[in-house]
C-alpha cells in the first residue's frame, strides 16, 4: 500500500514517454514520446491512472465495476448499455476526493501560471491504459473535453472522462479484446488548447491501398471534431514521402466548422464563410511540413503511424505545426504491401528511375 500512495498522481507530459504506459495511458504516453522526437506538441500534464484507482477505491467504485460487468455477455447490445448507464451515473454522483481534487486544481495553476493566463482554455482527454498499442486503438471510444477553462471545470472534465472507461462500446471492445479490468485504468491528459485555423489526421500510409510510400494528410477548417467524426469531407493531401512531392490533392467544400461556445468545453457548429468554403485549409508548405514530421516520427517508432494535427494561425510558418496525438495504424500496418518507391533511400534516386521509365 505504502508504494501504491507513493505512486504520481499527476505528471507533466515532458516527464514521460512511452515507457510510461501503465501510469499516463497510451495518449498521454505518445504526447510525451512527441516531445522526446523533437515534436511541437501543446504543453500540459497528466491525471495519472493511479489517481483513477484510488479515486474508485474511496468511493467504492471498484466493486460497483466487478459486480456490475462480471460474467457480461459482451454480445448483449441491452445488457452491455443497461450496465453502461448504472456505472457512468455512480461516477459522476461520486464527488472527487479532496485528495485527489487539489493536485489537479494545482497542476492547473502552474499551466496557467507557464501560459501567463488565469484560466487557460485546455483540452482534457482520456487515456486509456490499454489503448493505442500495435494490436489494439480505442480511437473515439473514450471522452475528450475542448475549450475547458477554470479548475472547477477541468476537475469534472476528468471525472467524466474516468466515467468515459464504461461506454456500451468501450466496455464490449475490451470483452472482444480480452482487456481485463486492472487494464481498465483511465489517466487523462489536461493539454493547452491550441486554437487552429486548421486541423485534421496523416497517416504514413495511404489508408485506401496501405502503400506505405504515401503520406496522406487530410484537414478541414477549425478544431478536428469534424473530420475525425466524419462529418465533413477533408481536403486531402498525397505526399511522396522519399521526395516530399505532393503527388496528388483534392480539395473539398467544407460548408462548416466548430467553435468553442462555453468554458465547459461545449462546440457550436457554425457555416463557414461562402468564399471560404472551397479554399484549401493549407497552404503547400505546410502540408510538405507536416509530411516531414510525420515521415520523422515513423522512424523514431519504427512502425505506419494515425497522426492527429493542428495549424495555427497565431504562429508563423513553421511554429504554427502542432502534433496533437499520434498512435499506431492498425489497419493495414500489419499486412505486406509493395511500396511505390520500393528500394530507394534518398530523393534523387527515385527520380532518376522515375524520370527512366517515362
Amino acid at each position: 500500500m505504502s508504494g501504491e500512495l507513493s505512486t504520481p498522481l499527476t505528471l507533466w507530459f515532458s516527464d514521460v514517454g512511452r515507457d510510461a504506459r501503465p501510469l499516463v495511458g497510451g495518449k498521454v504516453a505518445s504526447l510525451g514520446e512527441l516531445l522526446r522526437a523533437g515534436c511541437r506538441v501543446p504543453t500540459g500534464f497528466a491525471v495519472t491512472s493511479a489517481a483513477y484507482r484510488r479515486f474508485i477505491e474511496a468511493t467504492g467504485l471498484d466493486r460497483l465495476i466487478r459486480d456490475t460487468i462480471g460474467g457480461l455477455n459482451a454480445d448483449d447490445v441491452a445488457a452491455v448499455d443497461a450496465a453502461s448507464q448504472k456505472i457512468q451515473q455512480a461516477f459522476l454522483n461520486s464527488p472527487v476526493p479532496a485528495e485527489l481534487a487539489d493536485p489537479i486544481r494545482a497542476e492547473y495553476g502552474r499551466l496557467a501560471e507557464t501560459l501567463g493566463d488565469p484560466a487557460p482554455a485546455v483540452a482534457v482527454r482520456s487515456s486509456a491504459v490499454a489503448e493505442d498499442t500495435e494490436a489494439a486503438s480505442f480511437a473515439g471510444q473514450h471522452d475528450t473535453y475542448l475549450w475547458v477553462q477554470g479548475a472547477d471545470e477541468v476537475l469534472d472534465a476528468v471525472l467524466r472522462c474516468w466515467a468515459s472507461a464504461f461506454t456500451p462500446r468501450a466496455i464490449a471492445y475490451r470483452a472482444h479484446q480480452q482487456i481485463g479490468l486492472e487494464d481498465a485504468a483511465v489517466a487523462v491528459g489536461v493539454q493547452q488548447m491550441v486554437d487552429p485555423r486548421a486541423a485534421g489526421v496523416m497517416f504514413t500510409l495511404s489508408p485506401r491501398s496501405g502503400d506505405p510510400s504515401l503520406v496522406v494528410v487530410e484537414g478541414s477548417w477549425g478544431p478536428g471534431v469534424a473530420v475525425v467524426g466524419g462529418e465533413v469531407t477533408p481536403d486531402e493531401y498525397w505526399v511522396n514521402k522519399v521526395t516530399l512531392e505532393i503527388t496528388r490533392k483534392h480539395i473539398s467544400c467544407k460548408s462548416h466548422r466548430y467553435m468553442a461556445e462555453s468554458r465547459q468545453g461545449d462546440l457550436r457548429k457554425v457555416e463557414v464563410p461562402e468564399d471560404q468554403q472551397n479554399e484549401p485549409c493549407l497552404t503547400s508548405d505546410e502540408v510538405i511540413e507536416l509530411a516531414r514530421v510525420g515521415r520523422q516520427l515513423e522512424r523514431h517508432y519504427g512502425h505506419a503511424l494515425d497522426i492527429e494535427w493542428a495549424v495555427a494561425d497565431s504562429l508563423p510558418f513553421p511554429d504554427n505545426i502542432f502534433i496533437l496525438q499520434a498512435r499506431p495504424e492498425t489497419v493495414w500496418s500489419q499486412r505486406q504491401r509493395e511500396p511505390v518507391a520500393a528500394g530507394f533511400t534518398d530523393p534523387l534516386s527515385f527520380i532518376v528511375r522515375r524520370l527512366a521509365n517515362t
